[in-house]
């Protein structure tokens, strides 16, 4: 685990594990930067990882009940993004934060998604986000952030670009340890997406906020999305499990334009299309 030595205690943690205790409520989650990476590694795909407590893997989109969730773990690095999976256990210093930078692959699998959702979470703020709500009030809490917001790099950039083209209703982050919260209005009359972003679980912090989604009446269950699923398997032949850059989205030696997509690309976009439904 990624944090400062003190950090590295046996907590409480193992109750849920073992189920010797039982989440009072149907938990969903992404991975940050602070993870028992080597354990949700192996859940890549997402799964459980304790009774009633279900982590959504590196990327994914599940239903509960009536209400489509996607997600994406990790935080952005540059340096990293465009890497294939290459970490392998026991992590080195390198390694054992590298495993939690976004990449491109898990990007791109979440970008061929057509069918609307309701909800998204990722750790990482979008990119941007501060231009739709209080960046007044963001800045007297953390004047430290200034500067990134004036030079655009306050969050992250597969985020944003995610946020554009999925218009979630809701958008859920963390991070950055403070509470904000955003509307964003998708070009004249589109879609609108509710972003909310809380504090660390500390007392006396803004951490917990209850919010109300229409739904319908049950049961409410965690099952799979025939979308997602379509799209994973399509680009399983693709998966990168080494530092190799992964050229997925455009042709080798052509100057990239956004929305072109490479030959691989297109073969994958068509299995998606013939398999989903």
């Amino acid at each position: 685990m990624a944090c400062p030595v003190k950090y590295r205690t046996m907590n409480t943690f193992w109750k849920y594990y073992s189920g010797e205790e039982i989440a009072p409520v149907p938990t969903i989650f992404v991975g940050g930067n602070h993870e028992a990476s080597n354990y949700l590694w192996e859940l890549y795909y997402g799964g459980w990882v304790a009774p009633r407590i279900f982590f959504m893997g590196f990327a994914g989109v599940i239903w509960f009940g009536n209400i489509r969730i996607g997600g994406l773990s990790g935080i952005f690095k540059s340096r990293n993004y465009y890497s294939g999976h290459y970490e392998r256990a026991p992590y080195n210093e390198s390694d054992i934060r590298s495993i939690y930078h976004v990449r491109e692959y898990d990007v791109q699998k979440l970008m061929q998604i057509e069918e609307p959702l309701d909800i998204f979470i990722s750790h990482d703020w979008p990119r941007g986000i501060t231009d739709f709500g209080n960046s007044e009030q963001l800045l007297r809490h953390k004047p430290f952030f200034e500067n990134e917001i004036k030079n655009k790099t306050l969050g992250s950039q597969p985020a944003e670009e995610l946020l554009k083209k999925l218009k979630p209703s809701y958008w859920f982050s963390a991070h950055l340890h403070t509470k904000f919260a955003a509307v964003v209005q998708h070009g004249e009359n589109g879609p609108i997406t509710k972003f909310l972003a809380l504090d660390k679980c500390l007392p006396g912090h803004n951490f917990l906020q209850v919010i109300e989604i229409e739904s319908d009446a049950g049961p409410h269950e965690i099952h799979y999305d025939e979308e997602w699923l379509a799209i994973t398997q399509a680009y399983n032949p693709y998966f990168p499990l080494s530092r190799k850059s992964v050229q997925l989205m455009y042709e080798s030696g052509r100057t990239a334009r956004p929305g072109f997509p490479s030959p691989v690309c297109e073969k994958v976009y068509e299995r998606i299309q013939h398999e989903a439904f």
